[in-house]
C-alpha cells in the first residue's frame, strides 16, 4: 500500500492525493462493495433462482432464514394500515405530509409534456407520454426503516399515473411492516404493500411469486444485494430498473472557511446508513481536515449507530488536494451519489460539476434536507453510475412514444431521402416500401 495512504480501522483514512501513484489513486476511489462483488453475484443468483422455482414457499423459507420472520400474509391488509395510522406520532405524520407536498411541487414542475412538430410540409412528428403500467417500489428497512423512500418513489409514480403500484419493504421480527412506511405508502396512493425484503423481494416483483405480481419496472435503493438483484433481473429481461442505487455515499468539497462540525455531521449522516456506505472529504486546507477529523471523533462517540458509522468510516477518506480545481476533477471521476459544496461561493463552482446524483450548496444545505423534505428525490445513482444515470423523477415512471404521420405531399417531399439512405445501407426492402408509395403519390 502507498505510504501516503494512512489507514485506521476505526476512522476515515487521511490521504495526500498528489503523493499517490495512479494505482493508489484508483484504490482511493474504489467503493467497498466492489471487494465482495463476485460473492454477492453468486448469492443473489441463487436467491433469484430459488424464488423463481419455489414461488410462495420459497419466499416463506427465505424470509424465515434471512429475516428471522414468518409473516402470516406477505400482503399488508387494511387492518394493518389502520393500525399504522393510529400508531405513528402525529408530528411524524405531519412531517411526512409536508414533505410529500414539497416533493410533489418539485417533481410536478419538471414533468415533461407531449409535443408535435411539422418537420417538413405534410410530415408531423409527435411524442406522446404514457405511464408505465405496473411498477414495483422497494423501500429498505434493514437497520432502520425508510418511510422517506416510500415518499420519494410513491409521489412521482402517482404523478405519472401508473395503473398499479406495488411496494415491498422488509418485515420486522414480528412479521409486520414498519407503520411509518405504511402511512407514507398510503399518502402517495400506493395500492399494495408486501412485507418482503432483500434480493428475494426484487426477484418476486420481477418474475411474480406468490401474491406479488410481476412488474414492468422496479425502483428503489438498497444494499449491495438488492442492487445486484436489480441488475440481474434487468439483464434477464424480466423487468426494467430505475438505476444502480446501492449503498449510500457522499463526497464533500470544503474550503478553509467551512464549518468543521457541519462537515463532520454530513459525513456521519451517510456513514450511519450502513457499514458498506462510503464518505469522502476533499479539501485544499490541511487545517480544515484536522478540524473535521477531530469533530468526527467527538460526534461519532455520541451516535446511537456509532458502530455502523465506524465501520463505514474504515473505508472512507479525508483527502488533501492541491486546489479546488483538483477536487472537482476527483469528484467528477468518482461521480458521487451526493455532492456537498461546503464553499464560500458554492454556486460559482457549480459549473465544474459534471457527474453527481444531487448537489447541496453551502453551509446551510445539509444532505439530510434532500433525504427528507427539500423536494428533490433521494433515490439517486451510486457506485459511479451518476456519470450516465439521473435520479428518480416522474419521467422514470413514464414511456415516451414517438408518432409520425405523412400526407402524400409529405411523402413526396422527404421520401427520396429515405430511398437514398436505404440504398446506401443496402436495405432494398426499406427502399421499396418508400418507392411504391412515391409512385402512387405522384399519380
Amino acid at each position: 500500500m502507498n505510504a501516503n495512504l494512512r489507514t485506521d480501522t476505526s476512522s476515515a483514512q487521511r490521504i495526500f492525493w498528489s503523493a499517490l501513484d495512479d494505482q493508489a489513486q484508483a484504490q482511493t476511489l474504489e467503493r467497498p462493495a466492489q471487494t465482495v462483488a463476485e460473492q454477492t453475484r453468486r448469492t443473489v443468483a441463487a436467491l433469484i433462482e430459488e424464488v423463481r422455482s419455489g414461488g410462495l414457499e420459497a419466499l416463506r423459507a427465505i424470509t424465515q432464514r434471512l429475516d428471522g420472520a414468518a409473516p402470516v400474509s406477505f400482503e399488508v391488509g387494511e387492518d394493518a394500515f389502520a393500525a399504522a395510522e393510529a400508531a405513528i406520532d402525529p408530528a411524524l405524520k405531519q412531517a411526512m405530509v409536508e414533505a410529500a407536498a414539497r416533493i410533489t411541487a418539485f417533481h410536478k414542475a419538471g414533468m415533461a409534456k407531449p409535443y408535435a412538430v411539422e418537420t417538413a410540409p405534410g410530415v408531423v412528428c409527435e411524442r406522446m407520454i404514457r405511464p408505465i403500467g405496473r411498477v414495483g417500489l422497494y423501500v429498505p428497512a434493514g437497520s432502520a426503516p425508510l418511510p422517506s423512500t416510500a415518499l420519494m418513489l410513491g409521489v412521482p409514480a402517482q404523478l405519472a399515473g401508473c395503473r398499479e403500484v406495488v411496494l415491498c419493504t422488509p418485515p420486522r421480527k414480528d412479521g409486520s411492516a414498519d407503520p411509518a412506511v405504511l402511512v407514507a405508502a398510503r399518502l402517495t396512493g400506493v395500492g399494495r404493500v408486501f412485507v418482503l425484503g432483500g434480493a428475494q423481494a426484487i426477484a418476486a416483483m420481477a418474475y411474480g411469486a406468490g401474491p406479488v405480481p410481476a412488474c414492468d419496472k422496479l425502483f428503489g435503493p438498497g444494499n449491495s444485494y438488492v442492487t445486484e438483484a436489480k441488475q440481474q433481473v434487468a439483464q434477464s429481461g424480466a423487468a426494467a430498473i430505475d438505476m444502480p442505487a446501492g449503498p449510500s455515499e457522499v463526497l464533500v468539497i470544503a474550503d478553509a472557511g467551512a464549518n468543521a462540525d457541519f462537515v463532520a455531521a454530513d459525513l456521519l449522516s451517510q456513514a450511519e446508513h450502513g457499514p458498506d456506505s462510503q464518505v469522502l472529504l476533499l479539501s485544499d486546507d490541511a487545517g480544515l481536515l484536522d478540524r473535521v477529523e477531530a469533530a468526527l471523533a467527538t460526534q461519532l462517540a455520541a451516535l446511537p449507530r456509532a458502530d455502523i458509522a465506524r465501520r463505514a468510516l474504515s473505508a472512507s477518506r479525508l483527502v488533501q488536494v492541491e486546489s479546488l480545481e483538483q477536487a472537482f476533477a476527483i469528484s467528477n471521476r468518482y461521480a458521487p451519489e451526493h455532492l456537498i459544496l461546503a464553499l464560500r461561493e458554492p454556486r460559482v463552482w457549480l459549473p465544474k460539476v459534471e457527474a453527481a446524483g444531487s448537489v447541496f450548496l453551502g453551509d446551510y444545505t445539509p444532505e439530510a434536507l434532500g433525504d427528507y423534505c427539500s423536494g428533490t428525490n433521494h433515490v439517486l445513482p451510486t457506485s459511479g453510475a451518476a456519470r450516465a444515470y439521473s435520479g428518480v423523477s416522474v419521467a422514470s415512471f413514464q414511456n415516451f412514444v414517438s408518432v409520425q404521420s405523412a400526407s402524400a405531399a409529405g411523402l413526396l417531399a422527404i421520401g427520396p431521402s429515405a430511398v437514398t439512405l436505404a440504398e446506401a445501407e443496402r436495405l432494398e426492402a426499406h427502399a421499396n416500401a418508400v418507392r411504391l408509395r412515391l409512385q402512387e403519390a405522384a399519380r
